[in-house]
């Protein structure tokens, strides 16, 4: 997969604004810019400016002017992609910007596919696979810990830490094959007990980097929380009072609510996806049934439940009986799943009466979601609920499903070769799994690609990165 022309794509969101950025890749992107160049003050050729050089002037098609842009250079292989580099700032406006574009692809440019810039960056080693990947995550990431993890991976922390465990493993690898090249001889050159710690640690790092991915995920994703309870117990004051604006209707009528409401908040820097949802009840009504159907579906797909009741109920003793079934009810059900009891409309009971509530029922959040009591307390217990040691100390964390698989696949190759050092397996088979694993940790960073597997990664990028 080898590109020789000339891309050419918007780097900047489609739409009108105050600059817009078009950007060119390719061995002729700088004659071609020149082409259609004419500088502000002087006579000035862009093929003859240094690399890394703003230069103002005019964008011109024949004798037509387009805009008055600021052009930049950037010369192979100081580039992001390796290659010849210019990018345009114009106007923001739509019709400035289709100019331009069609102006370039009439001189021998062609429109960039997803993601080809980048594709480009890598094919040309200035970027791994992993890091690449690394890029469209910055792009998305829209909390502060998606973002750390971004950059962090985007520097090359992750696939550094895959790499060295790939080279002291080949070095190993390469022994063991050399002594298939002596077998007559009946000689050892990889140390074997070196080889079992090798091992040992390589599998004890791919194990944590795997764990990692539980908390990745989320950071990544996001955590979605189903708000959940009887109609009229405050889910939507809730979920406004989380928001900090009206974002659901608030009405005194129960089933006000009758489809779910989703919106997403960022906590210490981990995004929470807040789903207000219909209240359960019987009811007759054909659209209210739809959203109670609903509401369980959201359950089923949230990561964390919120069992919200009015704290004026619990004074009600065949209440507190029934809501500690329905309780058990969803434990039983989703065993694996975190729930917060919450207890709302703390505002309306005396001391004794909330003394009463928290006895009858086993760590009860108390909150008023009108008046905002209790509302960080909750933001915190939900927090808790993520590793966010792991970003505090600067840990390695794994947030790709590629890079999941591959080091699940990596650690089970592992594990035959210390299964084999165990058994006294022989120098032969052990070079089999070695290679597996070696293979695995490839596909990682991208020594081992393919053009199908490229495919599918930079598909997801935006055009023009």
């Amino acid at each position: 997969m080898i590109h020789q022309d000339t891309i050419v794509a918007l780097a900047t969101p489609s739409g009108a604004g105050a600059i817009a950025v078009i950007r060119l890749s390719g061995k002729d992107a700088i004659s071609i810019a020149d082409s259609c160049f004419q500088s502000v003050k002087s006579e000035k050729s862009l093929t003859n400016q240094k690399t890394h050089t703003i230069h103002l002037g005019h964008i011109i098609d024949g004798n037509k002017i387009i805009d008055e842009v600021l052009v930049s250079v950037f010369k192979n292989p100081n580039s992001y992609t390796g290659e010849n580099v210019v990018e345009i700032s114009c106007h923001g406006s739509n019709y400035i910007q289709q100019e331009i574009i069609q102006l370039f692809l009439r001189n021998g440019c062609r429109m960039a596919t997803a993601g080809e810039f980048t594709l480009r960056a890598f094919l040309n080693g200035k970027l791994d696979l992993s890091q690449a990947e690394a890029v469209a995550d910055l792009i998305s990431s829209d909390n502060e810990a998606s973002h750390q993890i971004a950059m962090q991976q985007m520097r090359g922390g992750f696939s550094s830490e895959i790499a060295k465990l790939r080279e002291e493993l080949m070095n190993f690898a390469s022994l063991i094959e050399l002594e298939l090249d002596f077998a007559e001889e009946d000689v050892e050159f990889a140390d074997r007990t070196q080889f079992k710690e090798l091992v040992e640690r390589i599998s004890f790092v791919l194990k944590r980097l795997i764990d990692s991915f539980a908390v990745g995920n989320v950071i990544k994703n996001g955590i979605p929380v189903a708000i959940v309870g009887e109609p009229n117990v405050g889910k939507s004051t809730l979920l406004n009072a989380l928001l900090k604006e009206e974002r659901a209707i608030v009405s005194e009528i129960a089933g006000t609510t009758r489809d779910t409401i989703e919106d997403e908040i960022s906590i210490g820097g981990i995004g929470f996806r807040f789903i207000d949802t219909a209240g359960i009840r019987e009811t007759k009504d054909v659209v209210e049934s739809i959203g109670i159907k609903k509401t369980f579906e959201k359950i089923d797909q949230a990561q964390v439940v919120i069992f919200l009741a009015d704290s004026n109920n619990f004074k009600d003793e065949s209440f507190v009986h029934t809501f500690k079934i329905e309780v058990e009810k969803i434990k039983n059900k989703y065993p694996l799943k975190p729930l917060l009891i919450v207890a709302n409309k703390v505002d309306k009971l005396n001391a004794s009466q909330i003394e009463l509530l928290q006895n009858d029922i086993q760590n009860v959040h108390l909150l008023s979601a009108k008046n905002g009591l209790g509302v960080d307390e909750l933001k915190d217990k939900l927090l808790s609920f993520v590793n966010t040691g792991l970003l505090r100390n600067s840990d390695t964390i794994v947030t790709n499903s590629r890079h999941y698989d591959s080091l699940l696949k990596a650690l089970d190759e592992v594990d035959k070769v210390r299964h084999g050092l165990e058994s006294g397996l022989s120098g032969d088979l052990l070079a089999i799994d070695i290679r597996q694993a070696l293979y695995y940790f490839g596909e990682i960073t991208g020594e081992i690609t393919n053009d199908d597997l490229l495919g599918n990664i930079f598909a997801n990028f935006c055009i023009g990165k």
